[in-house]
């Protein structure tokens, strides 16, 4: 017995776990894929909601990991660190949010498929 799920359903869902970083960047955005994931009884949109709370997880690591030294360094130089490191956030933001452009791209164009984020390590 082979079971069907809604095209559209698991667009939905897979879009939302991976948008949900878009949200905020605090606990609200990664409570939306855990919800989706405890809910769902869809392998493709389970695999999606746990790609998208280890994403977020990479994220809050690495901006911690890049951004308390540039705060210290930009406290220190009264400002100037922060100007100086500015294209190394403007990259990270960029990485950041291109990386989630891609996931609703290929969940919108490949429902069948989960998405992995390439580069990441990966709690769940």
């Amino acid at each position: 017995m082979q079971v069907s799920y809604d095209s559209d359903k698991r667009k939905l869902l897979s879009s939302l776990c991976h948008g949900a970083i878009f949200f905020s960047t605090g606990l609200l955005s990664i409570g939306v894929p855990i919800a989706i994931n405890l809910l769902s009884d869809d392998p493709v949109v389970k695999s999606n909601a746990k790609e998208s709370i280890n994403f977020h997880f990479n994220v809050w690591f690495w901006a911690t990991l890049i951004g308390i030294p540039i705060a210290i360094i930009s406290f220190i130089t009264f400002g100037i660190g922060g100007i100086l490191f500015f294209p190394v956030v403007a990259l990270g933001f960029a990485i950041h949010w291109g990386l989630t452009i891609m996931a609703l791209l290929h969940c919108l164009s490949q429902p069948d498929e989960p998405f992995r984020y390439p580069f990441i390590f990966r709690v769940f």
